[in-house]
């Protein structure tokens, strides 16, 4: 009895390890048909005399402005309080959000010490402590700063403070 147990055992383990092979011919066959495509796809190429030409990638430094049009720009609109800062003029640019109050207070930091007149303001709606980088009167100036600033904040954006 124990022999046959131990005879079926090893007859299923040599069927299940001999079932699992993946098969040479599938691979091949693979194979072949993506060299075949690959060989239709040159041939195609070199019969086309009507090649279209493409122009050169132009590339744009990133201080450049990016919006030529002030008034399309994106603005959100918040109820936020100053937490840490001078205060809020009508248009300023956030580089930062986050929910911890320190995360803020890091990236404030290193802000002043590149010379800005950082300030956190809070969001009570979301809870969220936002790192306001350039506060201004007039729209066009904060996008100014603004596309100034995505060269190193990739997701700066405008702030209206209610």
């Amino acid at each position: 009895m124990k022999k046959m147990m131990v005879v079926c055992a090893g007859l299923c383990m040599v069927l299940a390890f001999t079932s699992c092979k993946s098969k040479e011919s599938a691979y091949r066959k693979a194979y072949e048909k993506a060299k075949a495509q690959e060989a239709e796809n040159a041939m195609i190429q070199n019969n086309d005399e009507n090649v279209a030409v493409v122009a050169p990638v132009q590339t744009v430094p990133a201080t450049s402005t990016t919006s030529s049009n002030v008034a399309n720009a994106n603005v959100r609109s918040e109820n936020v309080s100053v937490i840490s800062g001078s205060g809020l003029k009508d248009y300023s640019v956030v580089v930062g959000s986050f929910s911890l109050k320190a995360n803020a207070e890091g990236l404030q930091q290193t802000l002043r010490n590149a010379g800005y007149d950082a300030q956190i303001v809070y969001n009570a709606g979301v809870n969220m402590y936002r790192v306001v980088a350039t506060t201004f009167v007039n729209k066009a100036d904060a996008v100014r700063s603004r596309d100034q600033l995505q060269g190193t904040y990739k997701g700066a954006w405008l702030l209206y403070a209610k």
